[in-house]
């Protein structure tokens, strides 16, 4: 298996285009290994609660 000195030296070596497509390939990958937490699910869910009972704040830039 190659360390990672060697696959980062041979990305350098990529088209532009094959690097945006390994860095698609990539995001999609962790993405897939994400978990939601049951915490994370509660925390969102109270959230969109909040929003619907009109307990938000509007920030100015």
């Amino acid at each position: 298996m190659p360390t990672l000195e060697q696959v980062e030296e041979q990305v350098r070596m990529l088209t532009k285009a094959d690097r945006e497509a390994l860095l698609d390939w990539l995001v999609n990958m962790v993405e897939d290994e994400l978990e939601l937490t049951e915490e994370f699910k509660a925390k969102i869910e109270r959230g969109e609660q909040d929003i619907r009972e009109g307990r938000v704040r509007v920030r100015k830039p």
